[in-house]
């Protein structure tokens, strides 16, 4: 597991767009965990822990974290991933050992098969994750031992120990930086020594991490998935399938063992215990009860409730690898070989036809997105992961008549679906016309209420309110999707330019004045350490 353990030493360190290799250096240095606690876990008597950071620090360190992911446009935002994720792990949050902890989840575009979790309950999963995964269950496994990290606190012990002996590690990281920043010739072989040697002490630490909490993690993530419904025998499945990939890799450094095979050695022992501990929980039977009337008064007397077993939808389950598989394939056009290639060895499935048709989609090829998704939809009617890319895949073929028919279907139906919402809006907005606009701005508005941490769909909604004739919502929409992708600088600037206009009302002008003032300690800090968005200071 990937401890994302920020030391709170000082204000928040918030840096702007450093050069890609420092980019990753600092995520590989912010991302090494300290040394777990030896022996068993015993119990929390006076333990500091808990103190280390309060729940808004964690909130404040996992909102930079991830609003810092985004700068580096290391997040995949797309909203029917979103969807699935967030509910599987709001089931599992759910059922962990701590239901009241807050949690937020989210994709990374990378291949590789990585997971972490980080302070704040922030847990963020590598589309490679899932394409490595036969069914959601394998994912939820490894879900559930990322919560369990939180709930039983590791990732906040690492964070105490974190302080004590982080120094080198800052230090290697603030001397790589400094180096690439000095423009001299060999700043790039300097940059790169700095940045192995910081690896260096990174890949020490995962080598010192002892096995006392993945033990913990394994077993309460395991009892996690029974009380949720999964299949408790998921996370030892998804432990085989790793091994077999660990094996499999071993031909050179092109194919290096993935990261997460790094922190979480799987080995046969670990396999075991995790089967044995899931037989151990489904011999007990007591994270699955049937309820009746029995057992609850307020229910009908004909109606019986069982969530043994109810594991995870199969084939949403197939539709969420493929589009994972699309979006995070280097062009759509890579994606379509891709397929092409699965399909000279055997016939695609209906998921791997569906990934296909919405790789289609994205490389601008309407005609060819519908002709695979026309069977797709008489074998599964009514499913809305297939209607939305055949909206967009009829639009796109020229066909806005029939988009729109099946568009205004669906929101009639889900008026506050994020993905309806989202997907149509994006569909209007390629119009470029105000009634185009107008017609977006409805689709959007019920979800304004709960989007002011969504940056998808502030974008969105700047973008529909600009084709619309409305340029001060534009305006506010476009700095906030500023400030949530790491860029606060940026949003302050837009937000004083937006202020000078002679056409704001009291309302708007209010909001503008809330925000700026919300904003501005933010960036003032920034400049006070010497922290600059660099693409204002080229103007």
């Amino acid at each position: 597991m990937l401890h994302v353990a920020f030391p709170p030493a000082g204000p928040l360190p918030m840096p702007m767009r450093p050069l890609p290799a420092i980019a990753a250096l600092m995520l590989a240095v912010a991302s090494v965990c300290a040394p777990a606690q030896e022996g068993a876990r015993l119990p929390d008597i006076g333990s500091s822990a808990g103190t280390v950071l309060s729940p808004a620090d964690q909130k404040a360190y996992g909102e930079m974290m991830l609003s810092q992911l985004r700068n580096y446009d290391y997040i995949l935002e797309d909203p029917l991933v979103d969807s699935w994720l967030r509910g599987l792990g709001n089931r599992l949050a759910a059922a962990s050992d701590d239901p009241k902890q807050d949690f937020t989840f989210f994709m990374m575009a990378d291949r590789q098969v990585n997971a972490f979790a980080t302070v704040g309950g922030y847990v963020g999963v590598n589309a490679g994750l899932v394409l490595v995964a036969e069914r959601e269950d394998e994912v939820a496994g490894v879900l559930g031992h990322e919560i369990a990290h939180v709930t039983q606190m590791h990732v906040l012990r690492s964070v105490e120990r974190a302080q004590r002996d982080s120094v080198p590690i800052l230090l290697a990281m603030l001397g790589a930086i400094a180096i690439a920043q000095s423009g001299s010739n060999s700043s790039g072989d300097a940059a790169m020594a700095a940045m192995a040697s910081a690896q260096g002490i990174a890949a020490q630490r995962q080598i010192n991490y002892t096995r006392s909490n993945e033990s913990e993690a394994d077993r309460v993530g395991i009892r996690t998935l029974a009380r949720s419904g999964y299949d408790p025998e998921a996370m030892a499945d998804m432990f085989e399938r790793m091994q077999a990939l660990e094996r499999s890799n071993r031909g050179g450094e092109k194919e290096r063992t993935p990261d997460y095979l790094r922190s979480h050695p799987v080995t046969t022992t670990r396999i075991a215990e995790a089967k044995e501990r899931a037989a151990r929980v489904e011999a007990q039977g007591s994270f699955s009860p049937t309820f009746t009337t029995s057992a609850n008064p307020l229910l009908p007397s004909t109606l019986q409730i069982s969530t043994a077993s109810a594991g995870g939808d199969g084939v949403r389950f197939g539709w969420v690898r493929e589009r994972l598989r699309v979006l995070s394939a280097n062009t759509p056009s890579a994606a379509i070989n891709e397929y092409e290639r699965m399909r000279r060895t055997a016939e695609l499935d209906d998921a791997q036809r569906y990934g296909l048709a919405y790789a289609h989609l994205l490389a601008g090829h309407g005609s060819e997105a519908v002709k695979e998704l026309t069977p797709l939809l008489e074998k599964h009617p009514g499913d809305t992961w297939l209607l939305l890319a055949q909206g967009q895949a009829k639009a796109r073929a020229g066909n806005p008549a029939e988009a729109d028919a099946i568009f205004e279907n669906l929101v009639a139906r889900m008026p506050r679906n994020r993905a309806v919402a989202l997907t149509y809006a994006a569909v209007l907005s390629e119009r470029n016309n105000q009634a185009a606009g107008k017609r977006a701005q409805d689709v959007l508005r019920p979800l304004l209420a709960n989007a002011g941490n969504d940056p998808l769909f502030q974008s969105t909604y700047a973008r529909i309110n600009e084709i619309a004739g409305d340029p001060i919502r534009a305006g506010e929409a476009w700095a906030e999707a500023a400030y949530l992708n790491g860029r606060p600088e940026r949003a302050l600037v837009q937000l004083n330019n937006l202020k000078k206009r002679d056409d704001l009302d009291y309302y708007a002008r209010t909001r503008i004045d809330a925000r700026i003032a919300a904003i501005t300690p933010v960036v003032l800090e920034l400049r006070r350490q010497g922290v600059r968005d660099p693409d204002l200071q080229r103007r």
